[in-house]
């Protein structure tokens, strides 16, 4: 019958050799997560973010939008046009593009119109909180790319209302002009704002 570690003591004196008892250890050191892991596994889907927006960028204005010309007597869709437009440019627009055709330009709204803004504004958040502690300084970097994604779904609802009208209505014109612009703005400054939080991390880096 094994003893006791007290009747060891008993009979042995105080210098009785008690078993230990070893407990495993409860954290893995080599599966525990790490500052370091995270912020590896968060740059491993930034960086696939940022090709994903490429992708989409390329595909949505370098090749779908200019495939569209085709079906409009080489006349650019409204999203390309970086400057806006005006009623005459839409009356004529709208001359020269069938059903047909303004469906093909409400589909791409719904596909690549849509992911393109929601991936590259996902990505964009992440480029800036992973690199920026401030949390003044992220939420002003963060407000950009945010207003961009809200802007570019909504000009591509003002765009197919605006398409689908009988003649050019100037107040449609107008918000659809307006909010193409504001896109464009919106995603060069988000650019420099992604810029911004990269030069501001590695600067924090290199202080000593």
């Amino acid at each position: 019958m094994a003893k006791t570690p007290a009747q060891r003591i008993k009979k042995h004196g105080a210098n009785a050799a008690v078993p230990q008892h070893h407990l495993p250890p409860v954290v893995n050191p080599t599966t525990a997560r790490t500052p370091e892991k995270a912020q590896g596994n968060s740059n491993l889907i930034v960086i696939a973010g940022v090709v994903a927006s490429l992708f989409l960028f390329w595909y949505l204005h370098l090749l779908t939008l200019s495939q569209l010309t085709q079906l409009s007597q080489e006349m650019a869709m409204p999203d390309s046009l970086v400057g806006g437009f005006d009623p005459g440019y839409i009356g004529r627009l709208q001359g020269v593009m069938n059903s047909d055709a303004l469906g093909q330009l409400n589909y791409v709204h719904k596909t690549a119109g849509t992911l393109f803004p929601l991936i590259f504004g996902f990505t964009w958040l992440l480029l800036i909180g992973t690199n920026v502690a401030r949390k003044a300084v992220r939420w002003a970097l963060w407000a950009l790319p945010m207003l961009f994604v809200v802007v570019r779904l909504w000009g591509n609802v003002a765009i197919d209302a605006m398409m689908g009208t009988e003649g050019p209505d100037a107040g449609q014109v107008a918000l659809a002009s307006g909010l193409t612009i504001a896109g464009w703005v919106l995603l060069v400054l988000s650019l420099l704002a992604g810029a911004a939080a990269v030069f501001l991390n590695s600067r924090k880096r290199k202080e000593p």
